[in-house]
């Protein structure tokens, strides 16, 4: 059975058949989804929103079957994590066509009939100990598939190759830190009475030790190489979101999300369908109490359509233009542009660049997408002159409220050195020019606009400390940072 991200309680668990309903004035339900027999497929399972996903959790907990998730995300995308859990085996097809990726479906049955000893589970559950796994369906995973595995050998019992080999499918994926070594138990000695009893005990059990370093070897071989950049990927998407635009709940547009009874108000679009549905099984005693024939539709039958919009996010740059070193930070700034341009294909951001300088301030990068058209405004940027910082924040501010009107996130990355010297009038004056600016920063907070302060001078400056917390922004001192650098530090910082 194939799902999708979008699907609706009513396609997964089923609902009112409306047509059969009407006709035969009974209730007449229709089978979910999840009611048919069969493997599950879930595509684009990188989209998954958290509510299907616990719906799939909840299934899978309370009805053993197979679930294959499609994961064709980035870096910035990935599965649920309560999910994943629930998936036994992990299949990386990034080099394999797409003709290849078919395989023979093979049935192993009875599976369970397979009996294993308690120092295999015992050795299961120590691998998994030392590759930092603390979930106990790893383990069950791990021995259900050492079951199948000597079943499709034509095995009675779990052998060393079955152990290592289920090891390896269920638990290399799930790693969490790099195997070293054996772990070992410290036990008491044994009285001297019971020294003889354990004396037999190894010797009948010794053909039931598994050499755990074998396990372990298996494992770390699979164990990629950037296991902690990984890891520390996914903490940050947990703790912090994906840095994508604001996710918004209204009744015009966006993914469709399960309709709600309401009141037609404030611009609210009835759900016809569901508005029909929870109306349909009183018909027949309403017709009893009216007298008359027809179609009885009440005000708590009214069902409002509802949708989650997902906002673009859009990224506006204002660039410190003036003196010598203008040109090495618009260089910078272009690159970091560029790069962050590339990204923005996949988690459609807009950019935008306004450079300060002189007496003003000049959009010079409209909000835009398009790499090519970024690369031409980019191709000559002016510099020199003094330093407008107020300037440069009201032009980001207006732009930032510009880009809010129409749906979008937006989010300030101010690149400077912090020696303001030109007040808003367009004179020369340090002082004004540092009171204009911190005014400027007040307004940007009060249109609750996020914002980044980019410390591009040669040592940190107390005055953008300062602005950095009026405006409640994080600072970055990043002295003669470079595209990639600067790329870096605004994604994580905007993905807060």
């Amino acid at each position: 059975m194939r799902l999708h991200p979008s699907l609706s309680d009513e396609a997964l668990y089923g609902g009112f058949d409306l047509t059969a309903t009407l006709a035969t004035g009974r209730v007449t339900r229709r089978t979910g989804l999840l009611a048919r027999a069969g493997p599950l497929l879930l595509t684009m399972a990188e989209r998954c929103p958290v509510s299907l996903a616990a719906r799939l959790c909840l299934h899978l907990d309370a009805t053993p079957r197979v679930l294959i998730a499609l994961d064709e995300g980035t870096e910035d995308e990935s599965l649920p994590v309560n999910l994943m859990e629930r998936l036994a085996f992990f299949v990386d097809l990034t080099d394999v066509p797409m003709g290849a990726a078919a395989g023979e479906r093979i049935v192993v049955p009875h599976a369970f009939r397979v009996g294993a000893t308690p120092a295999q589970t015992a050795q299961i559950t120590s691998v998994a100990m030392a590759c930092g796994i603390d979930s106990a369906r790893a383990t069950l995973f791990a021995l259900r598939a050492a079951r199948a595995h000597a079943v499709l050998m034509g095995r009675d019992t779990v052998s060393d190759d079955d152990l290592s080999i289920a090891c390896s499918m269920t638990l290399s994926h799930r790693a969490t830190q790099i195997p070293e070594s054996s772990p070992t138990e410290d036990k008491l000695p044994p009285a001297p009475d019971q020294q003889q009893g354990e004396a037999e005990a190894e010797t009948e059990d010794s053909a039931d030790d598994i050499p755990q370093d074998m396990m372990l070897d298996a494992i770390r071989a699979l164990i990629p190489d950037d296991l902690l950049a990984r890891l520390a990927a996914q903490k940050a998407r947990a703790g912090r979101g994906d840095g994508t635009g604001a996710a918004r709940q209204g009744n015009r547009r966006g993914r469709p999300l399960p309709s709600r009874p309401g009141r037609l108000q404030d611009g609210g679009r009835i759900d016809v369908v569901a508005t029909l549905r929870a109306a349909a099984p009183w018909q027949t005693i309403r017709r009893q109490e009216s007298g008359r024939a027809g179609l009885h539709i009440r005000s708590s039958d009214i069902h409002i359509k509802r949708y989650a919009e997902q906002a673009d996010r859009l990224l506006i740059f204002a660039v410190d233009a003036s003196g010598s070193s203008a040109l090495a930070r618009l260089a910078e700034a272009k690159g970091a542009v560029e790069m962050l341009l590339v990204q923005a294909y996949v988690r459609r951001d807009h950019v935008a660049l306004i450079a300060f300088r002189g007496t003003g301030a000049e959009v010079l990068l409209p909000p835009t997408r398009s790499l090519v058209q970024t690369k031409r405004r980019l191709a000559a940027l002016p510099g020199g002159g003094g330093t407008p910082l107020a300037a440069g924040l009201d032009a980001a501010l207006t732009l930032g409220i510009q880009a809010a009107r129409r749906g979008m996130t937006p989010t300030i990355c101010i690149l400077t050195d912090g020696r303001a010297n030109i007040d808003r009038k367009g004179c020369a004056d340090r002082l004004q020019a540092a009171t204009d600016g911190q005014t400027a920063a007040r307004q940007i907070r009060a249109a609750n606009l996020d914002a980044i302060v980019i410390d591009t001078g040669n040592r940190p400056s107390d005055a953008l400390r300062q602005l950095a917390q009026t405006l409640a922004a994080p600072y970055l001192a990043m002295p003669r940072a470079d595209a990639t650098r600067l790329s870096t530090a605004v994604s994580a910082a905007v993905a807060n």
